[in-house]
């Protein structure tokens, strides 16, 4: 890959952190972090913005967990009011009773006068005992306090409210899954980012290297020149050879200014804050090992994405048990105790005798039409239920395609290392060679400069094959994202 197509390539890669440039200010520092890829991986995980989101969705499902478990426990709840009766139908006079018609004994009288009356009036007692009866209901009382408890319990639900819970705990479940592919996802991420910025800068070193071969032979060039044994076309053309280096050197410099920033902004540091990346970019025997090795496609199975879709398809389930039950009868249990009052004026709590109202009820609700809509949820659920459990195929099609395709660039970037490294070798010996018999007189000037351009695209080819292994690495380890035992 030429030099120019390897510089334009990291810049549309690392092109979204100049956003992070116009963004919100952040608190500046002007001590230089030193940032391994160990440390960039902590910071993310923990600072994060999709992170702690994720985390966030946990807490969520752990608080509908308990609102499900809630359900199933007992509901007691107190009331306590106080009513002012103004106007009410109740309010109704009786006409006045006739002397005649009133039950009215004299205690004073002797005795068998008094006998005579009760013998004589004892019908009217009866219209007396009703008035006494009656005087005193709650009808339109004016004052009326009513204190009271209800206590419910549901005894028998046909097993809606076992799914409702078994349905959070697997959405629980679920998030706590998601919240591991977030934490993957954040990994690659920043991995990428911190070995593309590395690429960067090794492809910037190398710029800088090769402006400074050029130079150095700009100056032999002109002692050549000053002792006559070159001409001024030499030394012009060693002049163009040097002036077409800087642009290269100046994108190079852009690309990984950039890169830094994209690096920064995914480890939440302000833009103004000093970086020192302390990870070099290398790879060791074990990862070009482990990249010929290939990787187990089989733990894909275990992936958190595919435990996290198996739980939605659970969900699935109890959401169709649940329709499917919604023809059973429930049975709910329901107490109520109450105290009233109905006093003369607003204060007067001891005027009359509080009042007790208590009772305990069963209820049993059997459904019996409801114009079809149940046979219409049971059939959104069961839909629902097969569209799930295809969207699991897929996924782990997709998964699937992933892995190879990780699998395969790791691979290719491995089996090539060792080659460019070769490459890499020769080209330097090569243009070590071609500088000597230039100064000997033995070669052209031109022929120097093809020797430098290839050993800068040697340099640029190894150094871009080590970032892909270690791009490709990161891809594979985001492929096996919440697995165990992971084929690295």
């Amino acid at each position: 890959m030429p030099f120019r197509i390897t510089i334009a390539l990291l810049c549309s890669v690392i092109a979204p952190a100049t956003l992070f440039a116009q963004g919100a200010p952040r608190a500046q520092s002007t001590d230089t972090i030193r940032l391994s890829i160990e440390l960039a991986l902590e910071r993310v995980t923990g600072e994060s913005e999709e992170v702690r989101l994720a985390r966030s969705g946990v807490q969520m499902a752990n608080a509908q967990v308990k609102a499900a478990v809630a359900s199933a426990l007992p509901q007691l709840d107190g009331n306590a009011t106080y009513t002012r009766t103004f106007a009410t139908p109740f309010a109704v006079r009786a006409a006045p009773t006739p002397d005649s018609l009133r039950f009215n004994p004299d205690p004073t009288l002797p005795l068998p006068d008094r006998v005579a009356y009760l013998e004589q009036n004892a019908d009217l007692a009866g219209l007396g005992g009703l008035g006494a009866l009656f005087g005193n209901l709650p009808f339109g009382q004016a004052n009326t306090y009513i204190a009271s408890l209800s206590l419910s319990q549901p005894l028998y639900t046909a097993g809606r409210v076992g799914a409702a819970l078994k349905i959070a705990r697997e959405y629980k479940a679920a998030t706590e899954y998601e919240l591991a592919e977030q934490l993957a996802e954040a990994e690659r991420n920043v991995r990428r980012a911190y070995f593309t910025a590395l690429l960067a800068q090794e492809l910037e070193r190398i710029a800088d290297t090769s402006l400074s071969q050029a130079t150095k032979f700009r100056d032999v060039v002109r002692l050549q020149l000053d002792a006559g044994q070159a001409s001024e076309l030499d030394l012009l053309r060693a002049d163009v050879s040097l002036e077409n280096i800087q642009p290269q050197l100046i994108e190079a410099r852009n690309s990984a200014s950039l890169a830094v920033l994209e690096l920064k902004r995914l480890v939440n540091l302000s833009v103004d804050t000093p970086l020192q990346l302390t990870t070099s970019l290398a790879v060791s025997e074990a990862q070009l090992a482990a990249a010929a090795r290939g990787g187990n496609a089989g733990l894909l199975m275990d992936r958190a994405a595919m435990r996290a879709a198996e739980r939605t398809v659970k969900i699935r389930e109890a959401q169709l048990d649940i329709a499917s039950k919604a023809w059973l009868p429930s049975l709910d249990f329901r107490m109520a105790y109450g105290r009233q009052l109905f006093p003369s004026t607003v204060f007067g709590f001891n005027s009359t005798p509080w009042r007790t109202d208590w009772t305990a009820t069963l209820a049993l609700t059997v459904p019996i039409f409801d114009g079809f809509r149940r046979n219409s949820e049971k059939a959104q659920a069961q839909i629902t239920l097969d569209q799930e459990r295809l969207r699991l195929s897929q996924l782990g099609e997709s998964l699937r395609l992933q892995f190879e395709q990780a699998i395969g660039e790791r691979q290719r970037a491995a089996s090539a290392i060792s080659a460019r490294a070769r490459t890499v070798d020769q080209a330097d010996r090569v243009y070590s060679l071609t500088v000597l018999r230039f100064e000997r007189g033995l070669s052209t000037q031109l022929e120097v400069s093809d020797a430098r351009l290839a050993l800068l695209q040697a340099r640029t080819n190894y150094a871009q094959s080590v970032a892909d292994l270690l791009l490709a690495d990161a891809d594979v380890a985001r492929a096996l994202a919440g697995t165990t035992g992971r084929n690295r």
